[in-house]
């Protein structure tokens, strides 16, 4: 079992910055992939960004060029930080682990970003 825990979301004003954490409760180091995915009210779930087990990533066409994901694998923690944040960035931000390819995510309970003026 991977337990997840995400923190930083909040209130933020449109261009702000907002960077969020994701703390797992075991070792990260050898995990498949970690991500980021976001629901806003009223829509389907969806991937923002991916950190694979040798440290490559891959963005959502909406958020290249303001998100970074990265990661401290001694922490066991993954972070998003978020730049020039849109009105339509908000949402609810979750944490996604797969250890193993044959496993099922395992995932957090979210953390809310609210980008308003």
């Amino acid at each position: 079992q991977v337990q997840l825990v995400e923190s930083g979301g909040g209130l933020v004003q449109p261009g702000g910055s907002l960077r969020l954490s994701c703390a797992a409760s075991t070792s990260i180091a050898s995990f498949v992939s970690m991500g980021w995915h976001r629901q806003a009210p009223g829509k389907e779930r969806e991937l923002v960004a991916t950190i694979f087990r040798f440290g490559t990533t891959s963005y959502a066409d909406s958020v290249k060029g303001r998100f970074t994901i990265a990661r401290d694998t001694a922490k066991n923690t993954v972070f998003l930080q978020m730049n020039s944040l849109k009105l339509e960035d908000t949402a609810d931000y979750y944490c996604r682990a797969l250890p193993r390819v044959s496993d099922m995510p395992y995932w957090g309970k979210g953390t809310l970003v609210t980008v308003s003026a």
